[in-house]
């Protein structure tokens, strides 16, 4: 059998947690319970403040990459607007046109023309 593997063997017993603090002082574990408690919170706060610190980097990154889509969307439009600028002139088909020239008349389900074959070109 291995060495320590007999629950019989007694040459060796860790303290348990309970043995030792009996025999301190009640100040010395109170102190240790504070200090304990105190260490959690120091240990949480940091933790907090890291996370806070990696959400506002993440965050500049995003803000610095929206802006620089905002900057290149806005460069493209000028362009976009030039060019449709000089485009203008030379196009016939932007002539004013009136609301029944854009949106073709309406057909009822059962028209003539249906009754004809003949469809309306939309």
């Amino acid at each position: 059998m291995a060495q320590g593997s007999d629950s019989n063997d007694t040459s060796y017993k860790s303290p348990s947690p309970g043995s030792r603090q009996s025999s301190d002082d009640p100040k010395k574990v109170m102190r240790r319970e504070k200090n304990r408690i105190a260490a959690q919170k120091s240990r949480l706060r940091q933790t907090q403040k890291a996370d806070s610190l990696h959400l506002s980097e993440n965050l500049e990154k995003e803000n610095a990459a929206l802006r620089k889509e905002v900057k290149q969307l806005t460069e493209e439009a000028k362009y976009l607007s030039s060019v449709l600028s000089s485009h203008e002139p030379l196009c016939t088909g932007l002539a004013p046109q009136t609301p029944d020239l854009l949106y073709p008349p309406h057909h009822s389900s059962y028209s003539t023309s249906q009754k004809f074959g003949v469809y309306p070109n939309f």
